[in-house]
């Protein structure tokens, strides 16, 4: 009975592995569930790490080091160690996400009075620690820029690594390192590339033809300009993959028509940060039937309506953000929106004054909708009245979840008579690019009432969990104390 209730305890622990603010109150229970929990904690100690935890990470991460490495790194005049007490817990074996971009930027944060020649040894002993360890099988890999440690020199690594799912590395790679990978690693699901601007290595072309089953693709960038010649070759490469990619992310303009060749694709984004799309001709006569997700930052709206009338019905969530556009435009995208997917369960838009009456129709026709994203652009002439009374008024059953980024914050009265007419509804949750003291009373009196369930806003966001310290180890708890789990 007892092995059932572990299986059917890390079978609940780990559908909620995402949510912290669950996993950590329940952590010292017992010493079952403190077994159970931790591992699932630490399969990804860098995900949720802030800065200022940095060299308590650091600390305990060498506090498992041999006592060989450490003693040759004193002998070498590097003496790091302040936490001496052995954990009770060997946390590097549970870690399943190796992020070398986080590691490098603790270590160099920690240590950045130690030469540079130290740093590289130090460096190289924590990557050994992870890399080298035949009791971890990771299933992600992010390698940073310039990373040139002999990784394949130890028979270990080949162990801990050949199972991977996840692989991202800069373009311009070590050719050891990629050769390694190479020849190890066959199962990556997931490739993200950040394009570099020179020196980029052509033998990632082998890497992504050696794969079995490649699912999704990055395409990043740092600069405003590429490499064409490359990313020509690469995007050919990715071709072949065409009858299995179905996320795509994409940070540049491709220079071929890859996307065309993408004919099962189920999520697509693109992000113009670096103003790399020199023109949207590419997206205007793009058809994807299988499409479900379109997330869209600094991309015309215009090019994205095309997107959309072509996705045969399918989308279930489209994000628009970071691009202004004008009423007309405004106005034709919520309607092809409306007339193109009645499965949306998720939108994310600018709604301009002039147009609210179109959210109407999106009311009607989307009754799969349950998170409605506004962002508000229009200055002091915003009618929230209106929206307000559309949507009481025509909001399909299963929507419950809405967020409001404005630069003027509605009227207390108009959002009281949107919580008076809810009543009946789905509780709601709710966020706010910004809120006030009289903002947060309101909200406060109707989650009494069971009208709001749960509210937030950008500034100081009410349902993150701000953890102390949870991927410390367990030992470092003073469990008599109330006050280590700060919510």
């Amino acid at each position: 009975m007892l092995k059932l209730n572990r299986d059917i305890l890390l079978l609940i622990f780990e559908e909620i592995h995402n949510d912290k603010k669950d996993l950590y109150p329940i952590l010292t229970v017992n010493k079952i569930w403190c077994e159970i929990i931790i591992p699932i904690l630490w399969k990804d100690p860098w995900k949720y790490l802030k800065w200022e935890k940095d060299k308590i990470l650091f600390n305990i991460i060498i506090s498992h080091l041999s006592e060989n490495s450490k003693n040759d790194l004193k002998i070498q005049g590097i003496d790091i160690f302040y936490y001496y007490k052995k954990p009770l817990f060997n946390y590097i074996n549970f870690c399943k996400i190796l992020n070398l971009n986080a590691i490098d930027r603790i270590i160099n944060t920690i240590i950045y009075n130690y030469s540079k020649s130290n740093i590289l040894i130090i460096k190289n002993e924590i990557y050994n620690l992870f890399i080298n360890n035949e009791n971890t099988k990771f299933t992600h890999f992010f390698i940073s820029q310039n990373f040139d440690y002999k990784i394949f020199n130890n028979p270990k690594s080949k162990i801990s690594i050949s199972k991977i799912k996840f692989l991202s590395f800069n373009t311009s790679i070590n050719d050891h390192i990629l050769i390694g990978l190479i020849n190890i690693c066959k199962s990556i699901k997931e490739l993200e590339l950040i394009i570099d601007l020179e020196n980029n290595n052509y033998n990632i072309i082998k890497l992504i033809d050696s794969q079995k089953k490649l699912l999704n693709v990055h395409f990043l960038t740092n600069y405003t300009k590429s490499d064409e010649s490359f990313c020509k070759i690469l995007e050919n490469s990715l071709i072949k993959h065409s009858n299995t990619l179905q996320y795509f992310k994409l940070a540049k303009q491709p220079t071929t028509k890859i996307l065309s060749s993408l004919i099962n694709l189920k999520i697509l984004e693109l992000d113009d940060a670096y103003g790399n799309f020199k023109n949207t001709l590419w997206l205007e006569n793009l058809s994807l039937p299988y499409l479900q997700i379109l997330r869209a930052s600094r991309v015309p709206v215009k090019a994205l309506s095309n997107i959309i009338e072509n996705t045969s019905g399918n989308l279930i969530e489209i994000k628009i953000d970071y691009i202004s556009h004008d009423e007309i435009n405004n106005k034709k995208i919520i309607q092809v929106i409306h007339q193109n997917c009645p499965k949306l369960e998720y939108l994310k838009l600018v709604f301009r004054s002039c147009n609210i009456f179109e959210l109407e129709n999106l009311l009607i026709n989307c009754q799969n909708l349950n998170e409605l994203s506004f962002i508000i652009n229009d200055l002091f002439t915003f009618n929230w009245d209106k929206l307000f009374e559309l949507l009481t008024k025509s909001s399909p059953i299963r929507l419950y979840k809405f967020e409001f980024d404005f630069y003027e914050a509605p009227k207390l009265k108009s959002l009281k008579f949107f919580f008076d007419n809810w009543k009946g509804r789905n509780p709601m949750l709710l966020k706010f690019s910004r809120i006030n003291n009289e903002l947060t009373d309101l909200i406060e009196n109707y989650k009494v009432e069971g009208i709001v369930k749960q509210y937030s806003n950008d500034s100081l966001d009410k349902n993150e969990v701000t953890l102390l310290n949870y991927n410390l180890p367990i030992e470092t708890y003073d469990f008599t104390d109330p006050n280590i789990f700060l919510f």
